[in-house]
């Protein structure tokens, strides 16, 4: 058999079956795709052009972003400490007021894309003005993505009526019905900012392009107040009345749900976008993910865009959801490693209907991998390498990341002056490992 790479790894997590681990396994790639998972002992007749070897490494799906504002990369670090709804009104909206164009979502999300890239992050489903120029941003720094076509209840630099906002929707639909690496949601803002007849038009439109529907949804408790007063029941109660709930459906943050909605939404079988440290930073609470997972209801993960972050970091954000999540529930069995590295991943994936393409390592699915570098003093002794990934390795550690087989990450050791070297620190943790 001939390859074009060949990556032998200290450990591979596929995803498929979720939570397992395969040590010593090689992943071979050929024309972007995956061909197979073998032991790397069974590599040696495989001709490659290129063999990686990995060794101290963990293989896994490249991270999916199911939710952010890339452009926002512009207005990083805006409105620290206020409230969601002023932090929007006094801080947020009117600086987009004054920079709102497709250059600035562009330079954006092209400044975005590069840093989701070196987090790890290989394809990113992003909610923003200007989508065509988003897409442009994103895929020039190499991701793939999914964009939304807007629908907001108030005039911007990009649309100014319900009607725009959809014509230029349909027009996203066309621009990249053929390009692989893009894909189209339809992205009304949230319950609070979108009107009954204007969510029926995001109805059909989803409905006539087969297409997701990417949405806000109980982020706040004056969200849920709101809705109680102007139609009498609450958000996610009334978009299954209008006909929004189903398999396509997207609802972002979620934070506020109760069991009545979360039934309607593992019923359904949307999709929750879990983004907690924005949820933090907003102080709009603590999302019940747990609940959700025990549920059935598939629970990606997002980073939401950096002015409430403040950085696309999907394995920090999923290492503080499995935390959050059990000190919420009380419970430590509760957001298992696998169940939290699967939401970072393949859920993402099955959550924009990507899943047929990318989130695990299969055979004929896209090359869309990147490797973790456990042998760092961060993360020894590797007890356990899924565990260690999640709880002890950052996004430094990511040292390589592929998008359709093509390295597009390669980051170097430092040979700069150090405390304690890379290889004594591996033979001391060893030592003491191997005594257990």
């Amino acid at each position: 058999m001939h390859v074009q790479t060949v990556i032998e790894a200290g450990w591979v997590m596929p995803m498929k079956p979720k939570g397992v681990v395969l040590p010593q396994h090689s992943v071979l790639i050929n024309e972007g795709k995956i061909v197979s998972v073998v032991p790397s002992a069974e590599t040696e007749g495989i001709e490659a052009d290129e063999l990686i070897r990995l060794p101290d490494h963990i293989v896994l799906p490249g991270f999916v972003n199911a939710h952010t504002h890339a452009p926002m990369h512009l207005l990083r670090g805006m409105g620290a400490d206020l409230p969601l709804m002023d932090w929007l009104q006094t801080k947020i909206w009117p600086a987009e007021g004054k920079l709102m164009s497709p250059e600035f979502c562009y330079e954006g999300s092209l400044i975005a894309g590069a840093e989701m890239l070196e987090s790890g992050i290989t394809c990113a489903s992003d909610h923003y003005f200007f989508s065509e120029d988003v897409a442009r941003g994103l895929t020039e720094a190499g991701l793939k993505c999914s964009v939304s076509g807007i629908v907001i209840g108030f005039p911007s630099a990009m649309a100014k009526t319900t009607d725009e906002y959809i014509n230029y929707a349909e027009n996203l639909f066309e621009r990249f019905k053929n390009n692989p690496k893009v894909r189209v949601t339809v992205g009304p803002h949230a319950p609070y900012t979108v009107d009954d007849s204007a969510l029926i038009k995001v109805r059909e439109l989803a409905q006539k392009h087969n297409a997701y529907i990417h949405m806000h949804v109980d982020e706040t408790q004056s969200e849920i107040e709101g809705s109680l007063k102007q139609y009498g029941i609450r958000p996610i109660e009334r978009l299954h009345q209008l006909g929004l709930l189903s398999e396509q459906f997207i609802s972002v943050h979620t934070v506020k749900a109760d069991d009545k909605e979360l039934e309607l939404l593992a019923k359904t079988g949307a999709s929750v976008v879990h983004c907690p440290c924005s949820n933090l930073k907003l102080a709009s609470g603590f999302s019940p993910i747990a609940k959700m997972m025990r549920m059935g209801i598939n629970v990606a993960m997002g980073t939401d865009g950096v002015a409430s972050n403040d950085k696309v970091d999907i394995l920090g954000e999923t290492r503080l959801a499995a935390m959050l999540g059990k000190a919420v529930c009380e419970d430590t069995t509760q957001m298992k490693v696998g169940d939290m590295l699967y939401a970072a991943t393949l859920a993402g994936a099955k959550a924009l209907g990507w899943d047929d393409r990318i989130g695990s390592i299969e055979k004929g699915k896209d090359a869309d991998l990147i490797a973790v570098d456990l042998g760092n003093i961060d993360a020894l002794p590797v007890f356990d390498p899924a565990s260690q990934l999640l709880y002890s390795a950052g996004r430094e550690d990511i040292t390589h990341v592929w998008v359709d087989g093509t390295i597009v990450v390669k980051k170097q050791q430092s040979n700069g002056l150090r405390p304690l070297s890379r290889e004594k620190a591996q033979k001391i943790t060893k030592t003491w490992q191997n005594k257990i």
